[in-house]
């Protein structure tokens, strides 16, 4: 059986907008699998952000290659399917380009959302390192992506997670009917 082409998802926006809960939605839902872009990070710079420093770019760009090789590293599985999903906060443009130059076509989810809701759902996490404190910062970072990044769809984070979830299949199944590179039958919405 011939491989299916690669499916790259990104699930990107800041700290606290819900980039994890969603990827691991879709991992179980495409069977793809799922890598909190959290754990690529060095110790260096999971340090620096627990004592609330934010990260530079020079901190950045090693992560975003691990990234875009776990992204790339995987053989397809028996139905042919191959990629998978991180859940990575991808804020500047420069960030999306180095990985979409790396990986070839990716589709990255944007989650957005009011800062208000944001700091809420940060400042009742337990036990993650990255501090409340750092969601200006991280707003400040943010790139909203633009009308010319063609492989980028928005999601609003108000909704359950349920909904977001419906929605995000939703959108993926018809960005994939669109671009070729993308292989729809995986995609099921509920």
């Amino acid at each position: 059986m011939p491989a299916t082409p690669p499916f790259r998802i990104i699930v990107m926006g800041v700290s606290g907008s819900g980039k994890s809960t969603l990827a691991e939605g879709l991992s179980k839902s495409l069977s793809l699998r799922m890598k909190d872009g959290d754990e690529l990070h060095l110790p260096e710079s999971v340090a620096k952000m627990s004592a609330g420093i934010a990260l530079e770019d020079a901190d950045r760009w090693p992560w975003l290659d691990r990234i875009a090789q776990y992204l790339d590293n995987k053989p397809p599985d028996t139905t042919g399917h191959s990629g998978g999903i991180v859940a990575c906060s991808a804020l500047k443009k420069i960030y999306r380009d180095r990985i979409r130059q790396q990986t070839g076509p990716v589709v990255f989810l944007f989650l957005n959302g009011k800062p208000e809701l944001i700091l809420k759902r940060m400042q009742q996490r337990k036990g993650h390192y990255m501090r409340a404190g750092l969601l200006d910062s991280q707003l400040q970072t943010l790139e909203k992506p633009s009308l010319d990044e063609h492989d980028v769809i928005e999601l609003d984070i108000h909704p359950s997670i349920d909904e977001i979830l419906h929605t995000a299949l939703g959108q993926l199944k018809a960005y994939a009917q669109v671009d070729q590179t993308l292989p729809t039958a995986s995609i099921h919405t509920q």
